[in-house]
């Protein structure tokens, strides 16, 4: 078995992060799922959530993604997400405010995706 697998995150707009890693966990419709190097074959549905991939180095990386699909074969990892993020990237100070409108105006939607994205930035530290 190999001891690295290749990690592609991809958004709509733009790629995200891509590298070598140990072990990718990511939810999907069927549960949440971790890929390590090896693994059978998939492919699946994304569900919104945080993305941790543990690097090849020893680092973390983790995004809030929001919907897509994974797929996996040859020890190649693809993660297409529609909204992908990395923790790094997101100002939690903006996002809980926009966490607090969504929820004054009962926006299940937007809660859902700054609840992602607290996760996510809360996960990275």
């Amino acid at each position: 078995m190999a001891a690295e697998l290749h990690v592609e995150l991809v958004a709509a707009d733009r790629q995200v992060w891509s590298g070598e890693a140990t072990l990718v966990v990511a939810r999907t419709t069927s549960g949440d799922i971790g890929v390590m190097p090896g693994h059978q074959p998939l492919l699946g549905v994304l569900e919104s959530g945080p993305v941790t991939i543990r690097t090849s180095d020893g680092g973390t990386v983790v995004a809030a993604v929001h919907g897509g699909f994974v797929s996996f074969a040859d020890n190649k990892l693809s993660l297409l997400a529609e909204v992908a993020e990395l923790a790094d990237e997101i100002d939690v100070k903006r996002v809980e405010q926009e966490l607090e409108r969504a929820k004054a105006e009962d926006d299940a939607e937007a809660q859902r995706r700054a609840d992602v994205r607290l996760r996510a930035a809360s996960a990275a530290r």
